[in-house]
């Protein structure tokens, strides 16, 4: 096998730039995944609608507890923003349930939201049957497999079909704005007006191009892709913006094969922080090491904002930055940092000589759970 072209020798003129690194390494595509991703999300905010699935109209007219959002990986990160939002500004609860099993408390009054990418995955299949066994209402989104099945078996179970063909971690414009358009239509979150919907997708559409760093190789993103490479990576965040936060060190762990450490504000200050340290003695000696991203948006409560800013004068790491997500909500916000890291986690799976979409272990484990079976 010929030696994969990596940024990790930088310093010489024949040093292989991020362009050229994704050209050579990017063999599925996830940079044009990535590029699509407002497009995305304007394809299915118009498709999941009453319009084209007239039986939202019949589900919002049920009187529902509060949403259970199953799914694992990619398909769920969807569903942990919707929690976030419904907790910001929603009518009803929506819990993020990843496992094979339901919460002891559900009942049928739960609206069931079960999503899988590909339709097989094993979890969200054995939840999502329990549930509809026990006389659950339960909608899909998948683009086949055995998910996309189980209307046709169950009367009460509806399917909203997602785009395939490609990663379900890169395909989170699809699915989210599916289950976003199915939760405002059903009364769970408010419509916004077509034209914030729109001045929403133009400004992200900005920030695309913004942030793309085949666009802008040697910009801002690619210089702190470049720091991260040999450093431990942090992550800290409002409570708010914990979806936003996971979803990053999840696109770490799988574009670029890096661990990150996740902290919430201000629940971390009253545990992790002696371990960041700043005043005395107390703290861990590998702080130092890392870098520090805080990660922001204008709707944070003032306290918790204090409380960042001081992490960031005192934490022991030189390397520390806030990030913030650019928006007159807290949705654009979380989209807008979710294309930033996006192409963060890119960049430095690129100077790590990683194609982004390879998952090995992931597909080998899945490989040896099918021959136990």
């Amino acid at each position: 096998m010929s030696e994969q072209p990596t940024a990790s020798n930088a310093g010489g003129e024949d040093n292989p730039s991020l362009v050229e690194l994704a050209k050579a390494l990017d063999n599925e595509g996830m940079v044009g995944f990535t590029q699509a991703f407002v497009q995305d999300l304007r394809q299915g905010l118009e498709h999941a609608t009453p319009e084209h699935f007239p039986w939202i109209e019949a589900l919002s007219r049920e009187k529902w507890t509060g949403v259970v959002c199953l799914g694992m990986g990619g398909s769920a990160a969807g569903g942990e923003f919707l929690s976030a939002l419904a907790s910001f500004q929603g009518e009803i609860p929506v819990h993020v349930q990843r496992d094979y099993v339901l919460p002891a408390w559900w009942t049928p009054k739960w609206l069931v939201l079960s999503t899988s990418h590909s339709g097989n995955t094993e979890e969200t299949l054995e939840a999502t049957e329990t549930a509809l066994k026990a006389g659950a209402t339960t909608v899909a989104i998948s683009t086949g497999g055995m998910l996309a099945g189980l209307p046709e078996l169950y009367p009460r179970c509806y399917l909203i079909p997602s785009i395939g063909g490609q990663p379900p971690r890169s395909a989170f414009g699809h699915i989210f704005s599916r289950q976003l358009g199915l939760l405002r239509h059903l009364g769970a979150l408010p419509i916004p007006s077509k034209e914030a919907d729109e001045g929403m997708l133009e400004r992200l559409q900005g920030a695309m191009d913004g942030f793309d760093i085949l666009k802008d190789p040697e910009g801002d993103i690619a210089q702190l892709a470049m720091c991260m490479v040999d450093r431990p990576i942090a992550l800290l965040g409002p409570t708010e913006l914990t979806p936003v936060l996971n979803r990053y060190r999840n696109q770490l762990n799988e574009n670029a094969a890096r661990f990150a450490r996740v902290g919430v504000v201000p629940e971390m200050n009253h545990n992790e922080s002696v371990a960041w340290g700043g005043v005395g003695e107390d703290r861990d000696p590998t702080g130092i090491d890392h870098v520090l991203l805080l990660l922001t948006w204008n709707g944070m409560h003032q306290r918790v904002q204090r409380r960042m800013d001081w992490m960031i004068a005192h934490a022991a790491t030189d390397y520390a930055w806030k990030i913030e997500g650019e928006g007159k909500t807290l949705l654009e916000s979380m989209l807008h940092l979710c294309i930033l890291t996006d192409w963060i986690s890119l960049a430095l799976s690129f100077l790590h000589g990683k194609d982004p979409a390879s998952i090995g272990p992931i597909s080998a484990l899945k490989a040896h759970l099918d021959s136990v079976e």
